[in-house]
């Protein structure tokens, strides 16, 4: 007999990552960048998106332009407030300060972390980080704070 803690937190994970989906669709930029949700969580989230040609920054090197990278974290941030226990019911970004620390390698899917590490009840408070798929070491870093609407 299976345990009913095991279906229901299952239940739960596929609601969230279907809100998380929807969340993504409404915005047709994210949608232009072909972002995809790869793991969701309470108050977290890691979306990604693929390499493109038309994304890159400088043609010279192949480097996917910083505001793709910055569009990511901040979309990525916008689905982990949407996911916190506390239910908000729309979010809005009041700031976003990204540190970019290294290109990102071209050709390389692009994946961001978000986790909303203090709630009040009208601001969530974010932390966030860009990864590409060789390294831990990140390409960009960003703290972040957003609306929550009850």
């Amino acid at each position: 007999m299976s345990d009913p803690t095991e279906a229901s937190s299952d239940a739960d994970k596929a609601d969230r990552t279907r809100i998380a989906q929807q969340f993504i669709e409404a915005i047709p930029h994210a949608r232009a960048l072909d972002m995809r949700v790869d793991d969701l969580g309470e108050g977290r989230a890691v979306i990604s998106m693929p390499w493109a040609e038309h994304l890159v920054g400088d043609p010279r090197t192949g480097v996917i332009h910083g505001g793709v990278v910055f569009t990511l974290m901040d979309t990525c941030c916008g689905a982990a407030v949407i996911l916190h226990p506390s239910n908000p019911k729309s979010t809005a970004t009041i700031d976003l300060r990204i540190d970019y620390m290294r290109t990102a390698t071209p050709g390389q899917r692009i994946s961001a972390r978000a986790e909303c590490y203090h709630m009040t009840r009208s601001v969530a408070f974010m932390r966030a980080v860009a990864l590409d798929e060789d390294s831990d070491n990140p390409v960009a870093t960003a703290t972040a704070a957003f609306t929550v609407e009850r």
